[in-house]
């Protein structure tokens, strides 16, 4: 209905959300850690890439608890709005303590707590039913400056990301098709560099190209922003299986070269020159937190939904692990190309020309099936972050305005350059951990507090996080603020050797 601030969509079952999440988080990021993995070395790697998993997968449980008490006292807010409407009938005499709720979401202590309604109530109070943004809970938990933080944060790594989204998908599908030679997709990975200005076909130039892709992704991919991510399913479905296939054919492929000798590689075991580069590749390639609201709400048995996360973040080191380790013996340092899939487009490696394009036009099909859930997730932060208590938006508002302030800024991005090298650096260093470690933790610390003082101490939500106790809340957030000094130092000392 328009005007509502987000609408759950159609329920889908714990493995699509599964198949969604798995989607979400093996994007880009997991083509440029085979590299990343070469200049760091094999071990430091390994335990730096299991230890962000796991810190990921921790914020990510802090995420869906701090989703679960949003429902619960949104659902309090109607029962308690409810009764005084009841009480309001049958006496026109004063004005209950709820009002003051009401009116100030942090005056709860002057309220009573809600143990007694939970237990004539509803018992599943803290049932993740409501589609509730992270800007929605961060409006709910967070004073008015953590409010602004968040915002700037959260707006300024998604418009990154769909800017970089944006530009990747035309830069590939130019890379493939604006061949100078006939046997030019032979010899994408031999360093050869082209100029914007060079010809594609005939009188178009490369940049003419580019945009002329540009306009086809905006035009296919674009309508998702105006309607709910499910709309993506079927697509998510069929490209998660061509994920698959193009994983385990790279590393089959790898694998056959090592098997035959002609492995290349001889990796070291530690580089510390390389981690700054890791870390934020692996940070990265971790990254979910954000969209979580719109790929756990739809899901519809949520009882082991921890447990359903965890798995997805075990098969997901599995690639990871596997894929950098076939790489990094396989192909020397030097050889080894950002996006890996690149690797595969040498005819020396593999001379079978649909296999060739296949892996070299993988990253579109990555990236186009996260287009539209990053842009639905900014999209419905938008809403949340102008919605006001018991206000709704007009049809034009809600389907038009919202949509085209998330799609239009990055396409003009895109639009004006495909260099986006600065940007990504930003995004990843900086809004991205403060996304996947900061905003999750104090989301986690501020619901619990909140949910105390308002449903009572005796009250436990049914989806608190495993890391329960408060040392990991603060262990997260002295690493979160230790890996923005880590950056910025390494950034400064990096300057001041140019």
């Amino acid at each position: 209905m328009a005007g509502g601030i987000t609408d759950t969509g159609e329920l889908y079952s714990p493995y699509v959300g599964l198949v969604y999440m798995f989607n979400l988080i093996v994007g880009t990021g997991a083509l440029t850690m085979p590299k990343a993995f070469a200049m760091a070395g094999w071990l430091v790697s390994l335990v730096l890439l299991m230890f962000l998993g796991f810190m990921s997968y921790m914020t990510t449980t802090f995420v869906v608890e701090a989703m679960a008490a949003a429902n619960a006292q949104l659902r309090w807010k109607r029962m308690e709005k409810r009764k005084e409407d009841d009480e309001d009938e049958d006496s026109s005499s004063g004005v209950s303590d709820s009002d003051v709720l009401l009116q100030d979401g942090y005056e709860r202590a002057e309220t009573r707590p809600i143990l007694s309604v939970q237990r004539r109530g509803s018992p599943n109070i803290f049932e993740i039913t409501e589609r509730v943004e992270m800007g929605q809970m961060a409006s709910m938990f967070f004073n008015k400056v953590g409010v602004n933080l968040f915002y700037f944060c959260i707006i300024i790594y998604l418009y990154g990301d769909l800017a970089i989204y944006a530009a990747a998908v035309p830069v590939s599908l130019m890379q493939v098709t604006c061949s100078v030679t006939g046997n030019h997709s032979c010899s994408v990975g031999d360093g050869t560099k082209y100029n914007d200005t060079d010809k594609c076909w005939g009188p178009i130039r490369r940049i003419d190209a580019y945009r002329l892709y540009l306009a086809a992704f905006t035009l296919l991919l674009g309508p998702f922003t105006f309607f709910n991510v499910q709309k993506t399913k079927y697509l998510q479905i069929m490209t998660s299986l061509m994920r698959w296939i193009a994983f385990i054919l790279m590393i089959i492929l790898a694998l056959i070269r090592i098997s035959r000798g002609q492995a290349e590689g001889h990796p070291s075991m530690a580089q510390l020159s390389g981690i700054r580069n890791l870390f934020g590749v692996c940070v990265y390639s971790f990254m979910c937190q954000h969209s979580l609201p719109s790929l756990i709400t739809p899901i519809s048995k949520k009882k082991h939904v921890n447990k359903l996360v965890l798995l997805d973040y075990i098969l997901i080191l599995a690639f990871y692990s596997l894929l950098s380790f076939t790489a990094i013996y396989c192909f020397r340092n030097d050889t080894l190309m950002d996006m890996y899939t690149l690797n595969f487009t040498n005819c020396e490696i593999i001379n079978v020309a649909f296999i060739r394009y296949f892996l070299g036009l993988f990253p579109v099909f990555t990236i186009s099936t996260n287009f539209p859930i990053i842009a639905v997730t900014l999209r419905n932060n938008w809403k949340t972050l102008f919605h006001r208590e018991g206000g709704t938006y007009p049809w034009v508002v809600d389907r038009i305005v919202f949509p085209a302030i998330t799609l239009i800024p990055p396409v003009l991005v895109a639009f004006c350059t495909h260099d986006l090298e600065s940007l990504v650096g930003i995004t990843g260093a900086y809004a991205g951990n403060g996304i996947q470690y900061l905003i999750p933790a104090f989301l986690a610390y501020c619901s619990r507090k909140d949910t105390q003082l308002v449903f009572g101490s005796g009250t436990v939500n049914k989806h608190l996080s495993p890391f329960r106790h408060t040392f990991w809340i603060v262990f997260v957030l002295i690493w979160g603020f230790s890996c923005f000094v880590f950056v910025t130092a390494n950034i400064v000392l990096s300057e001041s050797k140019l």
